[in-house]
């Protein structure tokens, strides 16, 4: 069975960390009629993801997203496409709030007076 492994690094912190992985599991239930479970620690959460051919983690933590899945023989075949997709809206929910977490220039800016 295909496995798909991926680390994402943030410097969101916990709290930012947690709303994103709480947006990619309702985007991955929605889209890919994934069940999700999400199980609150005190330094990280894991969202625990299944399908039918597929189950894993995704770890969230202070500094980084690390995501486990196993898929199931008729999804291995697709397994560089599936992994793709998966990277694409982790990067880009990472990147909306990276960029939501960044002061503006003009912000940045009035700080320096």
């Amino acid at each position: 069975m295909p496995d798909i492994h991926m680390r994402r690094e943030h410097s969101l912190g916990l709290a930012k960390a947690r709303k994103v992985a709480w947006e990619w599991a309702e985007d991955v239930e929605r889209k890919f009629g994934m069940e999700c479970t999400v199980i609150e620690g005190k330094l990280s959460d894991t969202v625990e993801f299944t399908r039918t051919g597929v189950a894993g983690t995704l770890t969230v933590a202070a500094d980084h997203f690390d995501l486990s899945a196993r898929l199931g023989l008729l999804l291995g075949a697709f397994a560089r496409t599936i992994e793709a997709e998966i990277e694409k809206e982790l990067d880009m929910l990472l990147g909306r709030a990276g960029a939501a977490h960044k002061p503006s220039a003009k912000k940045a800016r009035s700080k320096k007076k």
